[in-house]
């Protein structure tokens, strides 16, 4: 049996005939004509290659194969009736659901902890995992359902197929350490162009935000070590003396030393996306909720 050539309302007229042993019953049951049901007993039928029901006096009796896979039918029903159920409504108290977040170690780093405890508080049974993901692929997950929601800059995905809000602008400072010769005075553009410089970015190539204000102004920095982790720059930092231009609010929570930029710079945005196949999914929604709040309390 193939079962994507199966029509599952099959299933529901099967159980209902076990249930009522009669043809004209389930037809009333399921509001549907008499030769609707028979024709679909016919279906079921070729299906199984077994009669399922025999007429008798008493009314319609199950074969052994009829007997031997009501079980499962009522199971897969049940469960499927739990799903549908699960999706006209959320309840975080009671819901048992794993959600998936795609963000990267900045976004981990200042949120997961109020998430956490958000979840304990609002939703017990649920548990949260986050990984970055390719950005190339990431519309793929979020379609595929393998990711709730994408955490990542504006303009990230195809509009016609995303849904999104805009939930925060960080702005950026320049942060470093006390190897570094500019710790201790304000931060002139000659001094910021004269500096060694981290950068963070999850791409191999290509310039940031800092770089692309920098050349409007028809400057370039001297970019002495490029990584793609937070974190990993964090530490770089405060134990060498190279200059990072950073979130501040990252750079607030870090043991660094920090000095405004000496020129504007667009801040980092971040944006929540979703597939538009689950905006109206109630868990979904909530996920969004919480997660907007999350950002709101990080940077407020």
């Amino acid at each position: 049996m193939r079962l994507e050539k199966v029509d599952l309302n099959l299933f529901v007229l099967f159980d209902a005939i076990y249930r009522e042993g009669s043809v004209t019953k389930v037809a009333q049951r399921l509001n549907l004509t008499q030769p609707a049901v028979s024709n679909a007993l016919s279906r079921l039928r070729q299906t199984f290659d077994d009669p399922l029901f025999v007429r008798t006096p008493s009314g319609m009796v199950p074969t052994p194969v009829a007997e031997s896979v009501i079980g499962d039918v009522r199971k897969a029903l049940t469960l499927l009736g739990k799903s549908v159920g699960a999706a006209a409504s959320f309840d975080p108290k009671t819901a048992e659901k794993q959600f998936c977040i795609g963000m990267n170690d900045l976004a981990q780093t200042l949120l997961l902890a109020p998430l956490r405890k958000l979840l304990r508080d609002q939703a017990p049974n649920s548990s949260l995992h986050t990984y970055y993901v390719d950005r190339q692929t990431a519309a793929d997950d979020l379609k595929s359902g393998n990711l709730d929601v994408v955490l990542d800059s504006p303009g990230l995905f195809n509009a016609r197929e995303m849904g999104s809000k805009n939930l925060a602008q960080l702005p950026y400072v320049v942060a470093m350490g006390d190897q570094c010769s500019l710790n201790s005075k304000k931060v002139s553009l000659e001094d910021y162009l004269s500096a060694e410089h981290l950068h963070v970015s999850s791409r191999r190539k290509g310039r940031g935000q800092v770089d692309i204000a920098l050349h409007g102004l028809g400057y370039k920095r001297k970019i002495k070590m490029r990584v793609q982790g937070y974190l990993v720059a964090e530490r770089l930092t405060e134990s060498t003396d190279l200059v990072w231009t950073v979130p501040e609010i990252l750079a607030q929570q870090a043991n660094l030393k920090t000095a405004a930029l000496p020129f504007e710079v667009e801040p980092l945005g971040w944006s929540l996306f979703w597939h538009k196949s689950a905006a109206d999914d109630p868990a979904n929604q909530w996920l969004r909720s919480v997660v907007s709040d999350i950002v709101s309390a990080a940077i407020s």
